[in-house]
């Protein structure tokens, strides 16, 4: 199945004492470009996400946002310097000896005193919550593709709807142009018996013209070239690989068979055809801008 440019994806979950939440959304754009947004504190994180994005992406300007909640996580501890608080104790208990006082220290009054205590931040452990980030960014980037190829199956339908009409224009053309040389031949004898004023006309002359006149305006190649892109185009819709920049190049040709006929074509009718041709050609254009 083929993916849509544009899908949104999201995915939570536990790392550690860390609830992790990766967003994912995406618009078109030629090449992919991969923006990841992240708390200063989990920088690191920042190629893993895009080596996983890349794993599913090829085209498309996508556009990652990481939140990290800490409220449930005790990122800090109190750390106890025990040779200081040894010192403080001994000294009080020399004072207390020395000069016949009570030694009435207490655990409170102990951590009351300078550099006893400190605050410090936990190391955060870098590879579990590397592997912890990555596979909710896996999670999140299979809610995305289900959404992409969601909107991928709308444009195939789209497209293949349009192919048809294509193919039927095509018949049309096909079955047409015989009929103007029929009748370039028939105006052709006509002027020519205005001309001679007799019945006594140059047939292989008149076959001759009309030869000529079939060979200028004849569309066979370019009917069959385009029935040959119609089935290339078909083909790739059933595919799975990325597609995008082979069909918009593929449009192209369709797009010059499509004014070879309008150039060659001597027919009103045709030329009307040739028109709706090139509106449906024109929208299939539009819609592959959005196919990676």
């Amino acid at each position: 199945m083929i993916k849509s440019m544009t899908g949104y994806g999201r995915a939570s979950g536990q790392v550690g004492d860390l609830e992790v939440t990766v967003e994912l959304k995406s618009v078109n754009n030629r090449f992919l470009d991969t923006s990841v947004r992240l708390p200063r504190s989990f920088l690191f994180l920042e190629d893993t996400v895009k080596s996983a994005v890349q794993f599913h992406i090829s085209r498309g300007k996508v556009d990652v946002f990481i939140s990290v909640d800490a409220a449930g996580s005790s990122d800090v501890c109190v750390k106890v310097n025990e040779p200081l608080l040894r010192g403080y104790i001994e000294a009080l208990q020399l004072i207390a000896d020395k000069y016949e006082l009570e030694n009435d220290l207490t655990a409170l009054g102990a951590s009351r005193f300078p550099d006893v205590l400190s605050v410090e931040k936990k190391e955060l452990d870098a590879e579990a919550i590397t592997e912890g980030v990555r596979s909710i960014t896996e999670q999140a980037l299979a809610d995305f593709d289900q959404m992409r190829l969601r909107e991928g199956g709308k444009l195939r339908e789209d497209v293949l709807q349009r192919v048809g009409e294509i193919e039927r224009l095509v018949s049309i053309v096909e079955t047409e142009t015989p009929k103007t040389v029929a009748a370039y031949r028939a105006r052709l004898e006509q002027r020519m018996a205005e001309v001679l004023n007799t019945a006594g006309i140059d047939e292989s002359r008149i076959l001759t013209e009309a030869a000529i006149f079939a060979d200028h305006i004849a569309v066979d190649e370019e009917t069959v070239r385009l029935r040959s892109h119609i089935a290339q185009l078909k083909t790739m819709l059933d595919g799975s690989s990325p597609i995008g920049r082979k069909i918009d190049f593929l449009i192209q040709e369709f797009n010059r068979e499509a004014n070879t006929i309008g150039s060659k074509c001597q027919n009103s009718d045709i030329a009307h055809i040739v028109v709706d041709l090139k509106s449906e050609i024109e929208k299939i254009r539009e819609q592959i801008q959005n196919i990676e």
